[in-house]
């Protein structure tokens, strides 16, 4: 590690896990907050609803693109006033979050922030006492191929002048031998094993040459190495194999050393996404070289040659950023979390952000961003821009809000400038940002997709009539994209205790809902059913299975349909948590359920009250579908369960059972979404 402390014994700010937003980073120190520049003009009193928030331009070659890395984060204040002071004062990161909300960005830019006057060389040199143990030294960066060029010029001098030695010796022995002795057979042999004399001997010279290990001459700024998913060797440096291991022919051990990136990170930056993907050993020897700030390079493989070898420590000063999804920390060495904790900070990347016309200001300069980094693409209008800025909305699935998944909106904006590009535009207009939404569709939409259209060709998707113990449930496959999956359910005698059977490869916290919905069910029922056996079939769940809860307001209505023989309408689809005593719970792609519901042809879908704010579907999606709200189970019977003599009496009773539904909205300020 760097002389300067970093034990948060010495300095109270090293043992940091989150954010005080109280005690706001000083400006001058980190620097400050990056506005919108650009040549047009702000509308101070813009309204609330203008998408560009307040921004007068033609296009987006009306901004101006920060220099600086860590001036282009969007939305992320305060992994960004963190990587900034962490940067400050050489600590430890690690950031967990969802794919694509910024994180390598984060950790590139704090390179630029690390000073380039500590970057040093590092060479390795022979050692004559032991070869196996070849000799370290840093030098200040650009030396290093200073003194290998000083060393190879002395080597090749020594070389000429052997060599100028060597052909005089032999020019006298084959003289000798042709003049003298006359026997040129006896002269040529003696050359030959003088020349191999001096070969041999000119070996011990040339091993006298560094090898470069580290060459920092030509950088600008501080070294960033990514070391996701990287191999021991890869990681922590090798010693490669030699075949000629005697005989003088054999390559000195330290000309066969290889850096590792913890090597190459040296005074700058070492990143790890996915960290727990790391063997635990590497995990266990990165800890080592965190803590002692250099780690010797040895032969990583038992069977190669490098395995004799082993250097001097070699210098590993860096600043580590661990990255990954919330299960990286499960799988992470428990002692390298530790190290990091205890050196630095932990921050969780967010989702999403608020919608406010400063955010959307932003985002018009993230995608002018995109476009200069892409250097090929025509510059989006106005229109094109506002279309993006939806679509973030979109993929928020928060009102409100919008989404840092920026990764993926910069996938759309790049399809759609390439589709501007084909066409020969010279400006990417919102016409090419709906064509490039149709196009960039991720796989899982694009199987949905074909899902339905598949079961309206075998005419699986029944949306007209009733059913008894049938029910169009609504579930997400990846993020984006919605299914219709139907829920069918069977009472039938039992030969021995009654009991609760589904199928159609349901997680744990799935079967949880279902036994959820059977306490339900055991109180609404008049009927015995500890004699009866409740089948719950997923239909065409599919190899992916059922996740999450928000099925349960489906099988409820499917087991009390099939309980009660009471038909449900097949033009109504739902989805939807349901806690036990029968309260609707919020669930998360509410968007992309209602919208495959539409392309299904069903005509009413029931969502929780608490999503209710959260629907933000297409255009064309609006007309075709009617979304009706609950709160309660007995609300969503009276929607589903098809017009009979018995539904009121089916549906007082329950509510007299298990209670009215809350008077205020469930679920609001509670945790994050059911995925499904």
């Amino acid at each position: 590690m760097s002389n300067d402390s970093t034990d948060p014994r010495d300095d109270p700010g090293g043992q940091v896990t989150e954010v005080d937003d109280e005690a706001p980073l000083v400006e001058d120190d980190l620097g400050s907050e990056v506005e919108v520049d650009t040549d047009a003009d702000i509308d101070e009193d813009v309204d609330q609803d203008d998408l560009l928030g307040g921004l007068e331009i033609e296009t987006t070659a009306d901004i101006k693109v920060p220099d600086r890395l860590i001036d282009q984060v969007i939305g992320q204040e305060r992994a960004r006033d963190i990587i900034m002071k962490a940067a400050k004062q050489h600590r430890h990161v690690m950031m967990i979050g969802s794919p694509g909300t910024g994180k390598s960005m984060l950790a590139k830019a704090m390179t630029e922030l690390l000073p380039k006057e500590d970057l040093q060389d590092v060479l390795v040199y022979h050692n004559p006492d032991d070869g196996n143990e070849p000799k370290i030294r840093t030098v200040p960066a650009g030396k290093g191929e200073q003194i290998v060029e000083a060393h190879k010029e002395e080597a090749r001098k020594r070389n000429q002048m052997r060599s100028f030695l060597m052909w005089i010796i032999i020019a006298v022995v084959v003289g000798y031998s042709l003049l003298i002795a006359q026997d040129p057979l006896l002269g040529i042999l003696a050359a030959g094993v003088i020349y191999l004399a001096f070969r041999y001997g000119s070996r011990g010279s040339d091993a006298m040459v560094p090898n470069l290990l580290i060459n920092n001459a030509d950088e600008t700024t501080a070294p960033y190495e990514d070391a996701t998913g990287a191999h021991a060797g890869a990681l922590l440096g090798d010693v490669r194999h030699d075949p000629f291991q005697s005989g003088g022919m054999e390559t000195p051990a330290h000309e066969r050393v290889e850096a590792g990136a913890i090597h190459k990170a040296h005074k700058g930056v070492l990143f790890i996404d996915e960290i727990n993907t790391l063997e635990i050993r590497s995990q266990q020897k990165l800890m080592t070289a965190i803590q002692e700030g250099k780690f010797a390079i040895t032969g990583q493989s038992e069977r190669s040659s490098g395995a004799m070898v082993q250097t001097e420590p070699v210098p590993t000063d860096f600043i580590m950023i661990a990255a990954g999804n919330l299960d990286a920390m499960e799988n992470m060495h428990p002692a390298l979390r530790n190290r990091i904790k205890g050196y630095g900070y932990e921050v969780y990347m967010d989702d999403t952000i608020e919608d406010t016309p400063e955010m959307r200001r932003k985002y018009v300069r993230f995608v002018a961003q995109e476009v200069e980094k892409d250097g090929r693409l025509p510059p989006y209008n106005a229109d094109a821009v506002e279309e993006v800025i939806l679509e973030a909305r979109r993929r928020a699935g928060r009102k409100g809000h919008l989404t840092l998944g920026f990764r993926s909106l910069g996938g759309l904006v790049r399809v759609a400038g390439d589709i501007a590009r084909a066409e020969g535009a010279d400006k990417v207009t919102r016409d090419h940002v709906l064509q490039a939404k149709d196009r960039s569709r991720s796989i899982e939409q694009q199987l949905a997709d074909d899902y339905i259209e598949r079961r309206k060709d075998y005419e699986l998707t029944v949306d007209q009539g009733s059913v008894v113990g049938r029910v169009n449930g609504l579930a997400v496959m990846g993020q984006d994209s919605g299914i219709v999956l139907p829920v069918m359910a069977e009472v039938t005698p039992s030969q021995g205790p009654g009991e609760v059977i589904a199928t159609g490869q349901l997680k744990d916290m799935a079967m949880e809902a279902v036994e959820n919905v059977s306490a339900i069910i055991k109180k609404f029922s008049d009927e015995d059913i500890s004699e009866k056996d409740i089948h719950i079939q997923f239909v065409q769940a599919g190899q992916q299975g059922v996740e999450g809860d928000s099925a349960s307001i489906t099988v409820a209505t499917a087991v009390i349909s099939a309980l009660e023989a009471v038909g449900v309408d097949q033009s109504v689809a739902m989805t939807g948590s349901l806690s036990v005593r029968g309260d609707v719970l919020p669930v998360g792609g509410v968007t992309y359920k209602i919208e495959a519901a539409a392309k299904a042809g069903l005509e009413t879908v029931i969502i929780p009250r608490a999503n209710e704010q959260d629907v933000m579907i297409e255009d064309e999606y609006k007309e075709m579908v009617d979304i009706i709200p609950v709160s309660h189970i007995s609300e969503v019977l009276e929607v589903a369960l098809a017009d009979d003599i018995e539904k009121d009496g089916l549906v007082d009773r329950l509510k007299s059972i298990t209670g009215q539904a809350l008077q205020h909205e469930v679920g609001t300020g509670a945790g994050s979404p059911s995925p499904q």
